[in-house]
């Protein structure tokens, strides 16, 4: 079945093809708004860890503050998908912007005011991931939006090379801020940038979507609208299987570098230099954009999802070989392989599922991918105390091989083509 993709062509009007994706002024706008928010999300990591180490040292603290916002994140997606579908996107994500400023906001204050606890932390973390998970199907959802359907491709590279960039500043940064400043500043700065990317989201001019009549009998519902999203969902077996992939992967890698990450790091290299791993993370990123932009090989989907069995090795050079230069070139190939299947999958998303439909199948996507999150992060702290952190992240790197194996040896997933739009 070939999916309706709901007139790319005029999404942003009459703008030529030929000039690229920033021939289009809304897609500009929405580059702009996701650079500057990711510019100050890429500190919150990195301050929020240090703030728990501060406040109580224990890397199961740590776990359970970022696995609250992970829980609140999954809790919420699929409504997030469902309002992202029936309002106007650029105003969902306004919204959502302002949303996360103030939330942060308050975090950055109770940091640097020494009142923070693990309980407030906690709370806080669940309102912005309740508050993400408004966002991100949105953005996502929006490209097809601002763009014709034949600058996909190009679209997503350079959102993500504006993403990358942002994380690379911000991350650099945001170490340094949080190592001689202190972590509550570094939060600070990741409110700001919220705030400004709800400024710049105003910007954009789309056309309204019509929304679609509801079937004879059928009341236009947010259990309907789910049910429809799921449909779209499961009716092409690649999706799943790379969702429940990414369910077992992300598990793992979350898991092993945002609670034992920091953790190595203050017990070797350095918390300062945490920031240089994130970077060079963010910089491998840059580099697998840069890769996509020129290299389209035609069965592209499995290549990205045989790339995932990568991202193993930072995670095993975090547990055997914990030098620095070792950890940089580890984290930047992952980011490489990371970056070349997120903007094929993205490409494929957007090009087969209908657009009415596309932010509820992001949201499942979303859900299933980020589903175990706050297991593998609230499980790898105790685990390390048990058999050691070093044992814990060699096991995590091979979850995240045996996981990406899985799924390439599915038919559907090796088979399908870029420039292979049936809606398997």
């Amino acid at each position: 079945m070939t999916a309706d993709r709901g007139g790319a062509s005029s999404a942003s009007g009459d703008v030529p093809t030929r000039g690229g994706p920033l021939a289009h002024p809304s897609f500009r706008w929405l580059l702009a708004a996701r650079t500057t928010g990711i510019l100050g999300n890429a500190v919150a990591p990195i301050a929020l860890a240090f703030a728990v180490l501060d406040l109580t040292g224990s890397a199961a603290d740590l776990g359970l503050v970022v696995a609250a916002r992970s829980v609140a994140n999954v809790a919420v997606l699929l409504f997030g998908g469902v309002i992202a579908d029936r309002l106007p996107r650029d105003v969902v994500l306004v919204g959502a912007s302002l949303a996360a400023a103030a939330t942060q906001a308050v975090v950055a204050a109770l940091v640097i005011t020494g009142t923070a606890t693990i309980p407030t932390l906690v709370v806080m973390s669940v309102l912005n991931g309740a508050v993400a998970a408004v966002s991100l199907p949105a953005a996502a959802a929006l490209v097809p939006e601002t763009v014709p359907a034949d600058l996909l491709r190009p679209a997503n590279a350079l959102l993500r090379l504006g993403l990358n960039g942002g994380s690379i500043v911000g991350a650099s940064a945001g170490a340094g801020l949080v190592a001689v400043i202190g972590p509550g500043w570094g939060l600070a700065v990741d409110a700001a940038g919220f705030a400004l990317a709800g400024a710049l989201y105003t910007r954009l001019r789309l056309p309204r979507r019509p929304r679609a009549a509801p079937e004879a009998g059928r009341s236009p519902s947010v259990l309907g609208d789910l049910r429809d999203g799921w449909q779209e969902f499961t009716r092409r077996s690649w999706v799943w299987i790379v969702v429940a992939q990414f369910a077992v992967l992300n598990a793992a890698f979350v898991g092993a570098t945002t609670v034992l990450g920091p953790v190595v790091a203050d017990d070797s290299f350095g918390r300062g230099a945490w920031g240089l791993l994130i970077a060079a993370q963010t910089g491998g990123l840059a580099l697998g954009a840069l890769i996509a932009l020129r290299w389209r090989p035609r069965r592209g989907l499995a290549v990205g999802v045989g790339l995932m069995a990568v991202t193993a090795v930072p995670v095993a050079t975090l547990g055997l070989a914990p030098q620095l230069p070792a950890l940089i070139a580890a984290f930047a190939l992952g980011g490489v392989a990371l970056e070349i299947f997120a903007i094929t999958w993205d490409q494929s998303l957007q090009s087969r599922i209908p657009r009415e439909a596309l932010a509820r199948v992001y949201s499942y996507d979303m859900v299933g991918s980020f589903v175990a999150i706050p297991l593998g992060e609230v499980l790898v702290g105790p685990a390390a105390h048990v058999f050691g952190t070093p044992s814990t992240l060699v096991a995590c790197a091979v979850v995240i091989v045996a996981a990406s194996a899985a799924a390439l040896a599915a038919p559907s997933v090796r088979r399908l083509t870029l420039d292979d739009t049936g809606g398997r």
